[in-house]
Formats: C-alpha cells, sequence, structure tokens
C-alpha cells in the first residue's frame, strides 16, 4: 500500500483526511505525530515541518508542500538532498488570492479609506475617482498566481506591469525583468502587488530604496511573504505619506505580534495570511496527482528548482 505523512500546524486534518480518501481510497495516510513504521512511508504533505523529520523517512520519495511557496520546508536545516520537492498550485488557491488582490486594488482605487474616515465624522465628501485606464498598477512575481491577477487587473482596464525572473508573455502586461526592469516598474506603478516566492534574492525587496521609486501617494500590497518586506522601512515611509497605504497578508514573524505598529497605523489594512487558503477538497486532488505520476515513472507537476527557491 502507498503510504503518506501528513503533518500541518495549521490545516485541518479532519478536512484533509476525506479529501484524500477521496480523491486516492488505496492511500494509507498517517498524521503526524503517529506515524508507526516510518521506512514504510515514502510521500510526505506537509506544511512547516519540525527540524529532522523528513530526513527520519527513509523511503521518502517525494515531498508535497502544503502551500504555494515551499520557504517552510526548506528553512529545515536537516533536508534531505534529492528528495524532489513540489509546489501547491491548485487553481481554487489560485482565484482566491487573486480575489484578494483585485479587492485591495480596488480598496485603494476608489478610495474606501477615505469613505470609511467620512462615514466615521459623518461627512457627506464626492471624490472624484482616478481613471482606471491611466492608472498603472505593477505585480511582482509572474507565476501562476501572478499572472492570473496580472491578467484580471488588465481586464478590468488598469495598464499592468509585471515584473519576473524571466521575460513573459501576457497579454496586455508589459513585462520587465531584471534590475533596470523593476526600476521601471517601480518609477511608474501607482499600485505594487507583491506575490513574488521568498528567496534569498528577493527577500527584503519592499525597503526603503525601492519604496523610495515608487510615485508619491502610491499603495503597497503584500501577499507573497513577510520577509519581503522591511517593516521599519515600509512604515516610514507610510509615516511621511510617501506610501498613502499598505494592504498586508503576510508578516515577518506571525501571528502578527499585538503590539506591532501594523495593528494600529491608520494607513495599513492587515488581515491574517487568509488572501489563499487551502481547501483540501481541490488541493487533495493536487497532491494525489503527483503520486500517481511519481508511481507511473512520469515526471512531477510544479517540482520546485532548489537553487532557484521556486
Amino acid at each position: 500500500m502507498t503510504t503518506l505523512m501528513y503533518q500541518s500546524p495549521d490545516d485541518p486534518v479532519e478536512l484533509w483526511l476525506p479529501a484524500l480518501e477521496q480523491a486516492m481510497p488505496e492511500l494509507e495516510v498517517r498524521v503526524y505525530p503517529d506515524l508507526g513504521d516510518r521506512s514504510e512511508i515514502e510521500y510526505a504533505l506537509v506544511y512547516k515541518p519540525p527540524r529532522g523529520l523528513l530526513a527520519s523517512l527513509p523511503k521518502l520519495r517525494m515531498i508535497q508542500s502544503i502551500a504555494a511557496g515551499c520557504d517552510h520546508i526548506l528553512a529545515d536545516p536537516e533536508l534531505p538532498e534529492g528528495i524532489p520537492i513540489c509546489r501547491m498550485v491548485d487553481d481554487y488557491l489560485r482565484d482566491m488570492m487573486s480575489e484578494w488582490a483585485l479587492y485591495a486594488v480596488l480598496h485603494f482605487h476608489r478610495d474606501f479609506p477615505d469613505y470609511r474616515d467620512d462615514q466615521a465624522r459623518a461627512v457627506w465628501n464626492r471624490r472624484w475617482p482616478l481613471y482606471t485606464p491611466e492608472t498603472d498598477v505593477g505585480v511582482l512575481g509572474l507565476g501562476a498566481i501572478g499572472t492570473d491577477i496580472a491578467r484580471k487587473l488588465a481586464v478590468m482596464g488598469f495598464r499592468v506591469h509585471g515584473w519576473s525572473g524571466s521575460p513573459k508573455q501576457i497579454d496586455a502586461v508589459t513585462s520587465h525583468t531584471g534590475a533596470d526592469g523593476l526600476d521601471a516598474l517601480l518609477r511608474q506603478c501607482r499600485y505594487l502587488v507583491n506575490v513574488l516566492p521568498l528567496t534569498e534574492q528577493t527577500r527584503g525587496i519592499l525597503s526603503r530604496d525601492t519604496l523610495a521609486k515608487m510615485p508619491a501617494g502610491s499603495f503597497v500590497i503584500n501577499l507573497g511573504r513577510g520577509g519581503h518586506v522591511v517593516d521599519e522601512d515600509l512604515l516610514a515611509a507610510l509615516d511621511n505619506g510617501h506610501i498613502a497605504g499598505a494592504f498586508l497578508d503576510v508578516f515577518n514573524s506571525e501571528p502578527l505580534p499585538a503590539e506591532h505598529a501594523y495593528w494600529s497605523h491608520p494607513r495599513v489594512w492587515v488581515t491574517p495570511h487568509v488572501a489563499g487558503e487551502l481547501v483540501p477538497r481541490s488541493c487533495a486532488k493536487t497532491a494525489v496527482a503527483n503520486i500517481r505520476r511519481d508511481l507511473a515513472g512520469e515526471p512531477l507537476l510544479h517540482r520546485l528548482d532548489r537553487d532557484r527557491g521556486y
């Protein structure tokens, strides 16, 4: 029998188990820490695995992330070499993250923060909206999720720019690459949506230097990883007014500490890492598809390039 280890401190095992059983009835699922004979486990479906856990499985053939990113797996200093790691790429997860990103852009684009302030003061104050076809939005990261966000923003009529490691051909989206491309994107975009993977190259990319290149009064939207943002630099840019607002779903420390300045800042909107939820009845199909491909000797889907980090 094919055996899978399920481990996650955050995801509801009571939803994952029936979803996995429905997707692959012949699969035996063992829930950490009740693993029995670890030498029988061939596959791992994990989120934030404890240090050394994956290395303790001698017959492990594949690691499937319960997340779009794999930094939570790569953080394990005892991670075994040579075992393929696969990202969770799921259509429903993609759609949820796109919904969140579009809402965040529209939240600022249609002046909802100001109207909420007006409501609190019982002030009737109509504002003239920006002209969408002349409004630039930048998307950092053009993987499956970033590409979907960029396409949907373009359909809404925005002028959309995307930045990625290699040039992309996306209808109605201007592609940028490299340091010069990032500068060009930053200097013209009123809204900046970050959905990059977290790597050593992208860590801290939203810093004092990059934020200063954006137009005065622009907005930052982050649903990538908290490590992309230098918190003190973003707060300084918000306090001096250069950045007019930030919509943040991910943070350097999670849960976000109660004393953190983001909670009380009047120009910051916080959601608790919910932009894209992993719905088991959809994502279980992705995990099982990779198990079946491995058993059949076929190439795995969405395999992580360890050197690139995504």
